[in-house]
């Protein structure tokens, strides 16, 4: 019969394989940070530089496959929504370049 810490063990590793473990990982360093912000502070609008920035952010670590830490910068940053639902490429003044 198998003892706890060898259950334990074999848990860990099969939520590790699967990607739950790094998710909730990265859920929990989410919530403690939106716990831990002050919402009487409100946030300063983000330029469309920045949201750019962050957009571009976001999409590099869930291109490499970074999707954890994605998920943190997401809940953190909460992506702006309501920004983002009203910018579009030509909003943000991207030269063309950028459209090749």
């Amino acid at each position: 019969m198998a003892t706890v810490a060898e259950l334990k063990a074999v848990l860990k590793d099969t939520l590790e394989k699967k990607g739950v473990l790094g998710h909730l990982k990265a859920r929990i360093r989410a919530e403690v940070f939106n716990a831990l912000d002050d919402d009487r502070e409100p946030r300063p609008s983000l330029s469309h530089e920045n949201l750019l920035i962050n957009e571009l952010i976001r999409e590099s670590l869930e291109f490499n496959k970074y999707k954890y830490t994605a998920s943190v910068l997401i809940a953190d940053e909460h992506l702006r929504k309501e920004e983002r639902k009203s910018t579009n490429i030509e909003d943000l003044h991207v030269s063309q370049a950028v459209n090749r």
